[in-house]
């Protein structure tokens, strides 16, 4: 099998594939349904009936660029995992940014996670705090119907409700906290994303267009309707945009900004209190 492995490495590499030995080891782990971290013991025997069949569709996958969490169907997020398809960003360690700083706040009761993709956010908040309940919203219905999916196989179905709509209109009532990584890559970005992203992930969920600020600009404008006195804002952001989300956040609102950084010390997430 170490001879699959050389030659899944060797297609992922003349593909321009920069992550090719990590990629290809993850896919051959996959195909022969082992843990990763056995597969380095399992190289010596020979290959089973079927197993260069099933890795060499992978490979060929990813050598098109196909996301690797795309071609094994999961991406695995703060200790759980979610289902992944076309229909929804990959969830990303830098989102798990996010989730620290939440949690750090300690629980809320009720939650509202706007533009919920696969639902990792929300439904990985749900399962750290039991006693919260919440409510997750995207335009897309093939987003929604994953998150269910996700909402399910995590035994959270009790506590959430998804509804279908583009920010504030599918969203009732008030909340302890509202979250969002809504889409902020600007225009001009977007065009020189790498394809494993441009070319395979929703580009709705990717970019607004223009300066990359629309999402913010909506779910700001709306905010104050459905948060409580004494509750939390929540934003992923991209890596340059802190001052500018935080600087809307104070203009529109009159409330004062955090900005934290993710592990690489880029700009990741703005919070802000509601004054009680």
């Amino acid at each position: 099998m170490a001879d699959l492995l050389a030659h899944g490495q060797a297609v992922l590499t003349a593909a321009g594939i920069t992550t090719a030995p990590r990629d290809a080891r993850r896919l051959l782990a996959h195909a022969m349904k082992i843990d990763p971290a056995r597969l380095t013991v399992e190289l010596s025997g020979p290959a089973p009936a079927g197993l260069a069949d099933r890795f060499g569709t992978m490979i060929a996958a990813r050598a098109r660029f196909q996301p690797v969490a795309q071609i094994i169907g999961y991406r695995d997020f703060w200790g759980r995992r979610f289902r992944v398809t076309q229909d929804v960003l990959d969830p990303r360690p830098d989102s798990e940014t996010l989730i620290e700083a939440l949690l750090e706040g300690g629980p809320a009761e009720r939650l509202l996670d706007l533009g919920t993709g696969s639902g990792c956010l929300a439904l990985t908040l749900l399962a750290e705090w039991p006693g919260a309940h919440g409510v997750a919203t995207d335009q897309s219905a093939a987003a929604l119907n994953l998150a269910r999916e996700n909402a399910e196989a995590l035994g959270l179905t009790d506590r959430v409700r998804f509804a279908q709509g583009d920010w504030w209109d599918a969203a009732d009532g008030t909340f302890d906290l509202i979250l969002s990584n809504p889409p902020y890559i600007p225009t001009d970005v977007y065009a020189t994303l790498d394809p494993d992203v441009r070319d395979w992930e929703p580009e709705a969920a990717l970019t607004p267009g223009a300066d990359g600020l629309a999402a913010y600009r909506a779910i700001i404008d709306g905010v104050a309707d459905h948060l409580r006195p004494g509750g939390r804002l929540a934003f992923e952001i991209g890596y340059d945009q802190g001052a500018s989300v935080a600087a809307l956040v104070a203009e529109r609102l009159g409330w004062t900004p955090r900005i934290l950084p993710d592990l690489n010390g880029h700009d990741r997430v703005v919070l802000a209190d509601r004054p009680a």
